[in-house]
């Protein structure tokens, strides 16, 4: 199943209140119409507009020109719990505790974020419902975002191993919280894969006899490399239809569904301003309404991981790695939270 079109009466209601939705290829869609400084539209266009993002994955506002970080705290607290969530550094040129600065120079903002397959959270019981990214600065030679749809990726997987995957739980590797690495979309009902593969340092499976065991070291690296080349075949420069690689444009103002699509900064983000240009983007995170992802209720765990669970679990070669980017499934590339 591919991602899904928009919805033609969610199109037509958000129109009759002067808001134009358009889809992008191959996923998320384009709005304008509406002004993110303005007063938050009403709660039946809030909910339209939250639909096609857990649908689409993702919403570009565009032509806002440069919001404050005032503005963008305010337009961000549309979604979700309408209240922010958030817990990471903050620069010194970050505009106010609530944005996240990011750049390709560290004097202006933080570096080298982001760069491998995530949702944000991850080391939270409740993962951030909706993440915002407001471009400051498009450097000239790119540096894009890129975004898979996670419905479509456990879609495209083949069906024994949508089944293994939906008996494993991972594990936090700072905070040691569970989250399922198959879950259910609370909005769309989507059936969808996740994994943090720069932040997870261990993964249970629930077996056959309804007991936990946490996995050895090969099949750890089996799993992330599964999920790397999931979501990278995903993209459509490697000829899938479920990923892309966004280019910002100036004013853009963009939207996700953080439990139904993972993203990355792609490699040019990183790049050195002086060959680059200067990127400068602001990300903020919004509270969730709702716990989890979590486990089945059936399963009876705990939201955090436990010593006794971790030595209950370990069959004897079990791995889980606690602190700063976990497992480390592959040496040779670039991590960092």
């Amino acid at each position: 199943m591919a991602v899904p079109d928009l919805s033609p009466s969610t199109v037509d209601f958000l129109a009759q209140h002067g808001i134009h939705v358009v889809a992008i290829d191959p996923l998320g869609a384009r709005v304008s119409g509406l002004d993110l400084r303005a007063a938050p539209p009403s709660p039946e266009v809030l909910g339209a507009l939250e639909a096609e993002m857990a649908s689409r994955g993702f919403l570009v506002f565009t032509d806002q020109g440069i919001l404050s970080g005032d503005e963008q705290v305010h337009c961000s607290e549309f979604w979700g719990a309408r209240e922010m969530h958030s817990t990471h550094g903050v620069h010194p040129r970050a505009p106010n505790r609530h944005i996240f600065r990011l750049s390709n120079d560290s004097s202006v903002g933080i570096t080298g974020v982001g760069p491998q397959w995530h949702n944000d959270g991850s080391f939270e019981s409740s993962i951030f419902s909706h993440v915002g990214y407001h471009i400051i600065r498009v450097p000239e030679q790119g540096g894009d975002t890129q975004f898979v749809h996670q419905g479509a990726a456990f879609d495209a997987l083949p069906k024994e191993k949508q089944e293994y995957w939906s008996r494993l739980v991972t594990i936090n590797a700072t905070s040691g919280d569970l989250h399922p690495m198959v879950h259910d979309h609370p909005i769309s009902g989507r059936r969808s894969v996740y994994l943090h593969l720069g932040m997870t340092g261990g993964i249970f499976e629930k077996t056959d006899d309804l007991n936990l065991r946490l996995l050895e070291h090969d099949e750890l690296l089996d799993v992330f490399r599964s999920y790397n080349a999931l979501l990278n075949a995903g993209l459509v420069e490697n000829g899938g239809r479920y990923g892309m690689s966004y280019p910002y444009k100036q004013g853009d103002c963009i939207f996700i569904d953080n439990w139904a699509i993972a993203h990355r900064a792609s490699p040019e983000a990183h790049l050195d301003q002086s060959k680059q240009g200067l990127r400068i983007l602001h990300r903020t995170t919004v509270k969730s309404p709702r716990p989890g992802p979590l486990p089945p209720k059936t399963w009876q765990l705990p939201t955090v991981v436990t010593q006794n669970l971790l030595m209950s679990a370990d069959r004897g070669e079990g791995v889980f790695v606690a602190g700063g980017l976990g497992f480390r499934w592959d040496p040779d590339i670039h991590m960092q939270n």
